[in-house]
């Protein structure tokens, strides 16, 4: 028996994340490109302030050559919390065996990954003068989105998941063996509709997307926002992981007169990362605005989930908690031992004063 015919392309994303912050404006003038207003790609009419708070800054992309012959377009998002993005498209046409075949020779493979890196360490070094506290070693994250634009008799999503369900299971994890029935249902289980004509299965590191070119645009971009959200908050629990271990290193050092004295500088370097990461998260957190358009806030929510986000912004929230009461901690710390000096001199001088006090009736 025939398959249906499908047509589409193969989306790889590989972001990083390259510094605290990007100066957009200045951005634009590096790249020469021109500034754009609000970016909104939602399914139906939204408010003004449904979208980017402050659109990424994106430029295209010269076509690169793999090994293989294959040619990819593409193209490079700056976003203003540091993260770069790499995108690269593959078109592809075929039955369900071939795009099956695609997906685990890519989704095993490096090499898309290998001249991303290539791509995005070129592009940060032309724009470097609008990095703001540029990172000397990257985070990164990899995804791919399967986007099908039309497949042969114009399926319903109801219908492409009774039928193909199981290769759509396969793809998302680029697996080429048959899974079990407990791994399809919880891979399918994670999908959404917001017609009869269009799907979004989505895993933690590939998505299946049955839609046109224009309806799935915000699914594409809510799960690379998503991603970026997972580079933050790696980054976030990297810097406060490191503080709070010299934290405690300092309070191991003892509690005598001279390390409460340390304990001040430790203690306000401490509290200057709790407002700039609480600043950052909060920035990052609340770039993206969708609180009208309930079908994209829905699918953001998945996408994360996913992916991992609220994982980490738990793992985040708790050491910015963590840090604030080592915070209190090491400031009562120093006030204790400011206290003792001060009492100290205090006794010094009445003894000084009783000194001069008995010599002077002798």
């Amino acid at each position: 028996m025939s398959q249906p015919s499908l047509c589409g392309s193969f989306l790889f994303f590989t972001l990083y994340d390259v510094c605290d912050e990007m100066r957009l404006a200045e951005l634009h003038r590096l790249l020469g490109l021109a500034s754009v207003g609000r970016e909104t790609w939602f399914r139906h009419p939204a408010p003004e302030y449904v979208g980017f708070e402050r659109p990424p800054v994106v430029e295209p992309l010269e076509a690169v050559t793999l090994a293989n012959g294959a040619r990819l377009g593409g193209r490079v998002k700056y976003y203003d919390y540091g993260v770069v993005s790499v995108q690269f498209e593959l078109p592809f046409e075929g039955g369900w065996d071939a795009l099956l075949d695609l997906a685990c020779q890519y989704l095993a493979g490096t090499e898309v990954g290998r001249q991303a890196y290539t791509i995005a360490c070129q592009k940060v070094e032309r724009v470097a003068r609008a990095l703001i506290k540029p990172l000397p070693n990257w985070l990164s994250e990899d995804y791919c989105i399967i986007h099908v634009r039309e497949v042969e008799g114009h399926p319903s999503a109801a219908d492409l998941l009774a039928q193909y369900g199981d290769r759509i299971a396969q793809i998302v994890r680029g697996e080429s063996t048959r899974l079990s029935d407990g791994e399809r249902h919880e891979i399918l289980a994670n999908s959404m509709s917001y017609y009869p004509n269009d799907l979004a299965v989505v895993g933690w590191n590939a998505a299946f997307v049955y839609d046109t070119a224009a309806g799935a645009e915000a699914t594409v971009q809510l799960l690379e926002y998503a991603n970026s959200q997972l580079l933050e908050f790696r980054h976030y629990d990297e810097v406060l992981t490191r503080q709070l271990q010299t934290a405690y290193q300092s309070l191991e050092k003892g509690t005598g007169f001279l390390a409460r004295w340390r304990l001040a500088r430790v203690s306000a370097r401490l509290y200057t990362l709790l407002l700039e990461v609480t600043e950052l998260t909060e920035r990052s957190d609340n770039a993206l605005k969708f609180l009208s358009d309930m079908f994209s806030a829905r699918l953001y929510r998945l996408a994360a989930e996913k992916v991992g986000v609220p994982d980490y912004k738990k793992l985040v929230h708790d050491k910015l908690r963590t840090a604030e009461g080592l915070y209190q901690f090491m400031v009562e710390q120093f006030h204790q031992g400011r206290a003792f000096v001060l009492e100290l001199i205090v006794v010094i001088i009445l003894i000084i004063d009783l000194i001069f006090l008995v010599g002077g009736k002798k």
